[in-house]
C-alpha cells in the first residue's frame, strides 16, 4: 500500500464530496469549539494543520484571529486562496512546520492526525509542538482512536450526496494497527476509487506520543462539540493538549 496516499487523494471527486459534506452550519459549530476548548484569546495567532480548503481558518479569521493554514493539496489551497481573508496559506507536508514558539493555538482536524504510519507520527508531534508557544494548546479531532473505531467498525457503508454516491469499505489491519478505507465514488456512470490508510492509537498511546515527542500534555478528552466526556464507543474524539511550560 502507498503510505503517501494523501499526496494524490484530495483532488477531483474527493473534493466535491467534502464540499457537500461540510456545511456552513457545521463549520460555525466547530469554530465555536475551537475558540472555547483551547481558550483562545482574542486576536490569537492560530495554526490550522492541515487546513484543507480553509473552512475553519476562514471562519476564525472572520472572528478576528490571525490564521496560518498549511496543506499539501494544491486543489484545496487553490480554493482556500479564493477567500478574501488575510490568511497565510502554505503548501507543505504537515510535518514541515518551520516555526518555533510562534502560535497561541493549533488544531488538526478530520482524522488527519492518523495519516502517517505509526513510526512517522512523532515527526508531526515534534513539528507542531515546536511551533506552539509554551502554554499554547493543540486540538485534535479524530474518529480513529482505538476506543472509538474498534467497537463500532462497519465494513461497508453507502452514502448519497446529491448526484454523487459513495461506497465506503473499511477493514482493520491487525498486524499494523491501521485502518484501510476504500472509497468508491459513483457519478453519472463514472467510477473512481481511492484508498486511504489511517494509523489507530489508543488513548494511552496518544498521550505518550504527544508528550514524548511534542511536550504536549493531554488536558481533556471530549466526544462532542458540546464537550461531553469521551468514553469507549464514542464515535468522535476531540482531544485538547497543552504545550509544557508557560
Amino acid at each position: 500500500m502507498n503510505n503517501q496516499w494523501y499526496d494524490t487523494f484530495f483532488q477531483g471527486v474527493a473534493l466535491d464530496m467534502w464540499r457537500k459534506v461540510a456545511t456552513l452550519e457545521m463549520t460555525k459549530g466547530e469554530a465555536d469549539f475551537l475558540v472555547q476548548a483551547p481558550q483562545m484569546a482574542p486576536g490569537a495567532r492560530v495554526l490550522d494543520v492541515p487546513c484543507g480548503n480553509g473552512r475553519h481558518a476562514i471562519e476564525l479569521a472572520s472572528r478576528g484571529y490571525n490564521l496560518t493554514g498549511v496543506d499539501i493539496s494544491p486543489g484545496f489551497l487553490e480554493e482556500a486562496r479564493q477567500s478574501p481573508a488575510a490568511i497565510d496559506w502554505r503548501q507543505s507536508d504537515m510535518r514541515d512546520l518551520p516555526w518555533e514558539s510562534a502560535f497561541d493555538a493549533a488544531y488538526c482536524w478530520g482524522n488527519s492526525f492518523g495519516y502517517f504510519p505509526h513510526a512517522e507520527v512523532p515527526g508531526f508531534c515534534q513539528a507542531v509542538g515546536r511551533a506552539l508557544k509554551p502554554g499554547a494548546r493543540l486540538v485534535i479531532d479524530t474518529g480513529l482512536a482505538a476506543e472509538s473505531i474498534l467497537p463500532t467498525l462497519q465494513p461497508r457503508r453507502w452514502y448519497q450526496l446529491d448526484d454523487l454516491y459513495l461506497l465506503h469499505e473499511t477493514r482493520y489491519l491487525v498486524e499494523e494497527s491501521r485502518v484501510q478505507s476504500d472509497y468508491i465514488f459513483l457519478r453519472n456512470g463514472t467510477v473512481d476509487t481511492r484508498t486511504a490508510l489511517y494509523s489507530v492509537f489508543t488513548i494511552a498511546e496518544l498521550r505518550r506520543v504527544l508528550l514524548d515527542h511534542g511536550s504536549l500534555v493531554v488536558e481533556a478528552l471530549y466526544s462532542s462539540l458540546d464537550r461531553q466526556a469521551f468514553t469507549v464507543g464514542s464515535q468522535r474524539l476531540l482531544l485538547v493538549a497543552r504545550k509544557e511550560g508557560g
